[in-house]
């Protein structure tokens, strides 16, 4: 069991809260006169006039019997990214504690890292983007508060491999940050399953993805409760707003369409990787567990720019370590993949 407090930065041990109108009377019938709210109405029309739920309980409450976990356990956040913020803010002393990531990887860790003035720690996936267990060791020092671990795994796809991660939570003295934002189209179960086995295990999944609501920027954390209670601690007082809430709720009751949109998207993934595979000048596709497919490539830049030419969008991730030539192309719509390959077809036969 990690004592949670003996991770925390000392000046979030002794942070006293602030606390909101909604946090000090949470009711929904009474005359409202405390938060200095416009009382007449919303500018446009609509209810917006009110602050919202700060905790976001009734979310919370519909998540937890489909996650099968106490809302105790559950945190609801601007997007994942600001669960990831909150997390270095809150374990990591600026110029004194690191973070280690594993690249190629979602380049938000770094970001949060650096603009906390948090060291980061890069030990590479291999070259079949997975993780090299004795080099995490090796690179985790005294001041290595936070492991995170994207899986699958963003630019390349994969499920990383259980058996390095076990290791990790068991010998790691830290948290371990498991981000899954593209878990619904694995075929592998979630870790949140092992939340009660591993007390420094944070899980990362988001609406962004197979739910469809990105421009909601709604995310999720899991964790123990002690983890879950200083993230809410630091938070902003109404860090979710009440649009977003609703909608996210309303989502909730469709959790079968969710469950259709991603059988539709896999099964156009497995059209989009035989279409790539069908051109010469692709030489790898590499397997996803994702709703994205990396392929190497010869050319990638060019490639690119030919795409874009046709205002078809995807991305060089050539910059990347183990990713040289390599392009990421997103599953569309039936009709969007078949004019991706059309044009790649096009570019083929131009060049």
């Amino acid at each position: 069991m990690i004592n949670i407090q003996n991770l925390l930065r000392n000046n979030i041990k002794d942070l006293k809260p602030y606390s909101s109108a909604r946090d000090e009377y949470s009711g929904s019938i009474g005359t409202f006169l405390d938060a200095n709210e416009n009382s007449i109405g919303s500018v446009p029309e609509g209810d917006y006039n009110r602050y919202p739920d700060p905790l976001q309980i009734k979310v919370k409450e519909k998540l937890s019997k489909i996650k099968n976990l106490n809302i105790q356990n559950i945190f609801i956040g601007n997007g994942s990214d600001e669960a990831i913020d909150l997390l270095i803010r809150a374990f990591c002393e600026p110029g004194a504690d690191n973070i280690l990531i594993m690249p190629p990887t979602y380049g938000m860790y770094k970001v949060a890292a650096d603009i906390n003035n948090v060291d980061v720690i890069e030990t590479p996936l291999n070259e079949g983007f997975n993780i090299s267990t004795e080099s995490v060791k090796s690179s985790v020092n005294e001041k290595t508060k936070l492991i995170f671990i994207c899986s699958p795994n963003n630019p390349s796809g994969n499920i990383l491999d259980k058996d390095p991660i076990i290791s990790i939570l068991e010998l790691f003295n830290g948290l371990v940050i498991i981000d899954e934002a593209y878990i619904d189209f694995a075929e592998r179960k979630s870790w949140i399953t092992e939340l009660m086995n591993y007390s420094n295990l944070v899980v990362l999944q988001t609406f962004s993805k197979a739910w469809g609501l990105a421009n909601l920027r709604v995310g999720m954390a899991f964790a123990h409760k002690d983890i879950i209670a200083v993230l809410n601690k630091i938070k902003y007082p109404y860090n979710v707003n009440g649009v977003s809430q609703s909608l996210i709720l309303k989502a909730l009751e469709h959790e079968a369409d969710k469950d259709n949109f991603v059988k539709i998207l896999k099964s156009e993934r497995d059209k989009l990787l035989n279409g790539l595979n069908s051109l010469d000048y692709v030489k790898k596709v590499f397997p996803s567990d994702a709703n994205f497919l990396l392929a190497k490539v010869n050319g990638a830049v060019d490639i690119y720019n030919y795409l874009l030419s046709k205002n078809i969008i995807v991305r060089n991730r050539s910059n990347m370590i183990h990713c040289k030539e390599c392009l990421r192309f997103t599953v569309g719509t039936e009709e969007e993949n078949r004019n991706l390959i059309e044009a790649l077809k096009s570019y083929g036969a131009e060049r």
